[in-house]
């Protein structure tokens, strides 16, 4: 299977196949049994591990920062670029309140 991205702007429009389609998969859910899978608690969030599994793009950018506060950074050595990024996602997962 080949795996097609479109920007929103260039989503094909929906054909009456395509949409019936969608509605079996949809419905096919009911179908799959899930007796043999344990449910996830809240426990079980608590101690997953973020990114074991899925890791995040990357992007290549330019960022001008506070002399400084680069300083404090880069005296940890190596991995501060990841301590800088791990920071940034913390502040962000704490303003869309999922963090």
């Amino acid at each position: 299977m080949n795996l097609v991205k479109y920007r929103k702007d260039e989503l094909p429009p929906m054909t009456p196949e395509r949409e019936a389609e969608l509605r079996a998969l949809a419905e096919s859910d009911d179908e799959i049994d899930l007796s043999d899978m344990p449910e996830l608690d809240r426990d079980w969030f608590k101690r997953a591990i973020r990114g074991r599994f899925y890791r995040p793009t990357k992007t290549h950018t330019t960022l001008r920062i506070d002399s400084d506060v680069l300083a404090w950074f880069k005296r940890r050595g190596k991995g501060y670029q990841k301590h800088l990024n791990e920071i940034l996602r913390e502040a962000m997962l704490r303003e869309r309140g999922a963090g």
